[in-house]
């Protein structure tokens, strides 16, 4: 029988014929795409003719399209629905595909014919965008080991192989911890829970296959849980086995791994002659070294936990008028929070939630989009890997420009957290090739026949998400290399995390909340109530983000340690963590750091990115207009259709004229002094 991942697919804009396949196709496919990708890859290496840029540098960029073709569909699969076949074939990816990529490394012949076009680059009458890919293309061969031999070379693949498959156990150790952790409710745990925390329990306790509801470790689940149960030794429960996750001992514990990779990533940092991960990860960052990331981290840390312990003090005091003695602790943070926000702002989430409809906020991301760039959404019909998965086809003036899926609720086939990728990415080189873009969230599934109804947090991932996706569909550049997200990954977060300034316009609340029963508009006074409230407790929600980061960075930057758990608790204690505040990502879950190299290093990212997004966001502001065309032309033209064609903070500096100091994030999040 033909196996359809190598067959011509005959779908709506050649999507992956997911109806087709079955787990048992992708192990021969991604043989197969090996098989071509190494003849494309012997024949560039092995071509008589002299190095240019079309039939070395070009001919690279596209040596790996069959591959690309299959991993494109496999991933998406594996992360958004896995399953134990899967999660097999994950497990036997790894190594594979990371033999794959030092072989292209190791290659002298292949190299040989890079550093001839580098060494003649000023003779070679290159555009500005082929000049940026040759320097990307030498940089990542020689900071992949092109320049080692024999035992050294030899060495850093087996480092790079072992710790691929770190990381895809580590993803799966957490999955599975996610998945197998319930907390079953009786009638007498539900006190204080209002009617959509219970309906999500409910709508849990279905999937699991329950009797009735049921907390999960969903973090569209457990943190409402969190904010609202009365049971303090259920709050208690439910936090401890979050943060357990990763940590509970037997085959899914994943401290012995962490402590592992972050060995394996010092070896590999010295092979290649670093002093440490953290200095040969962040050189290609805007950051540039770790000084400047523990500098940015520091100057937030202060004002941030100096807020956390004044609102901590008056948590504890209601605390103990409950009648409680000993500290506040964790799992009393979010409960005494939200009845301290409901007292300050009048503010109560089972009022809002109802307002906040899921398909209302994609449709005002859409419309933001359409105002912003002139893009159109038309739901269209195609295959999907699972049914809660739509799909949407992007056009601007009639012109297709991407295909959209959003695949948007939780389930226990789903790794958690949300992210943006993309199945297919945008180039011209060989064709116009358009992008696949998914953007994948966990949010609560509703009872059948209910609307799926956000928090506002909810409602900040689902658009900072689709900022990443509209960096990815508005891509337009020549080589896949450098397309949509290919950037820095201190780079990378500034078009999601600008996008997310947009929900908090007025006018389109007023449009687009509007309540799932009557279909009224959010009435205006709990309009001004929501958004007055928009930086409530941003003292907790900055110290679990920056303590992460700094424990991160501490993990980087020196030699590994033998312990991470000691480590981390070291660190900690180094810059004062509150008791009553948790990482938000502890060591054993940190999946940003221990999944692959991508936040490695580089979880501070985020701020990095949102000391640019709130001066970006400013620009409107200063035009007048958060919709100002001219604004808005600029940014799409300077930033999100320039991929990596350009250096990060050159980018930038051509939409904002220079680069921002941490003054403006600071006063975003209402931490100035």
């Amino acid at each position: 029988m033909t196996n359809p991942l190598l067959t011509d697919w005959n779908t709506p804009f050649g999507l992956p014929p997911f109806g087709a396949i079955s787990d048992d196709d992708f192990a021969p496919a991604v043989d197969a795409a090996l098989a071509l990708s190494r003849a494309n890859i012997a024949a560039i290496a092995d071509d008589p003719d002299a190095p240019d840029f079309a039939n070395t540098i070009a001919a690279l960029e596209q040596a790996d399209a069959p591959l690309n073709r299959v991993l494109g569909a496999f991933y998406s699969l594996a992360g958004a629905d896995s399953n134990p076949a899967r999660d097999a074939l994950q497990r036997d990816f790894a190594p594979l595909l990371s033999a794959y990529s030092s072989e292209i490394s190791e290659n002298k012949a292949l190299f040989a014919r890079i550093e001839a076009l580098w060494t003649a680059r000023d003779t070679l009458d290159l555009t500005a965008e082929q000049q940026r890919v040759l320097m990307l293309t030498r940089r990542g061969f020689v900071r992949s080991g092109a320049l080692l031999d024999g035992d050294a070379a030899a060495r850093l693949r087996a480092v790079k192989s072992r710790l691929s498959v770190l990381g895809t156990q580590f993803v799966q150790n957490l999955l599975a911890d996610e998945r197998d952790w319930v907390m079953p409710l009786g009638p007498d745990d539900l006190g204080g829970l209002p009617d959509f925390v219970l309906a999500t329990a409910r709508a849990a306790g279905a999937e699991k296959g329950a009797d009735g509801p049921v907390v999960t470790l969903s973090r569209s689940l457990i943190v409402p849980f969190l904010q609202f149960s009365d049971r303090r030794d259920l709050r208690q429960k439910a936090y401890l086995a979050w943060g357990a996750r990763g940590a509970n001992g037997g085959a899914t514990d994943n401290r012995a791994i962490a402590a592992e990779t972050l060995a394996l990533r010092q070896e590999r940092a010295a092979l290649l002659g670093y002093d440490s991960f953290a200095d040969f990860k962040l050189e290609t960052e805007m950051a540039g070294n770790p000084a400047a990331v523990r500098d940015l981290l520091m100057q937030v840390w202060n004002p941030a936990k100096a807020a956390a312990e004044a609102d901590a003090a008056v948590l504890a005091d209601m605390l103990q008028g409950d009648g409680h003695t000993g500290p506040l602790e964790p799992w009393d943070w979010r409960y005494y929070s939200e009845k301290r926000r409901r007292a300050l702002h009048d503010l109560d989430e089972a009022e809002l939630k109802p307002y906040l409809q899921l398909d209302r906020m994609i449709a005002a991301a859409f419309a933001c989009a359409n105002r912003l760039f002139g893009l159109d959404f038309t739901a269209i019909d195609g295959p999907v890997y699972h049914p809660d998965v739509r799909i949407w086809e992007v056009t601007r003036n009639g012109a297709h420009v991407a295909v959209f899926i959003g695949d948007y609720f939780a389930r226990g086939s789903k790794r958690s957290g949300a992210w943006c990728s993309a199945m297919r990415s945008q180039k011209r080189l060989g064709g116009d090739t358009r992008p696949h873009v998914i953007n994948v969230c966990n949010f609560a599934k509703p009872e059948a026949g209910r609307p799926a109804l956000l928090s506002y947090d909810d409602a900040r991932t689902l658009f900072h998400e689709f900022g990443h996706a509209l960096h990815q569909m508005l891509s337009d550049v020549t080589y896949e290399s450098i397309s949509g997200t290919s950037v820095a990954r201190d780079f990378v977060e500034l078009p999601s995390q600008l996008y997310e300034h947009w929900l908090s316009v007025p006018a389109v609340l007023s449009e687009f909340a509007t309540h799932a029963d009557t279909g009224a508009a959010m009435p205006a006074d709990l309009l001004q109530r929501m958004l007055g409230a928009a930086n409530y407790d941003m003292g907790f929600q900055t110290v679990e983000y920056v303590a992460s980061a700094l424990v991160d960075l501490g993990f980087h930057n020196g030699p590994a340690p033998a312990d991470p758990m000691q480590r981390q608790a070291e660190i900690l204690t180094e810059i004062g963590m509150p008791r009553a505040i948790g990482m938000r990502h502890a060591t054993p879950h940190f999946a940003h750091v221990f999944a692959g190299d991508g936040y490695s290093s580089g979880y501070y990212s985020y701020m990095w990115s949102e000391v640019m997004d709130a001066d970006a966001f400013a620009a409107f502001e200063e035009a007048g207009d958060p919709f100002d065309p001219a604004t808005a032309a600029k940014l799409e033209k300077t930033v999100l259709s320039s991929g990596g064609s350009v250096d990060a903070a050159a980018l930038y500096t051509a939409f904002r004229g220079r680069m921002p100091g941490v003054d403006a994030l600071l006063k975003g999040r209402g931490l100035a002094a």
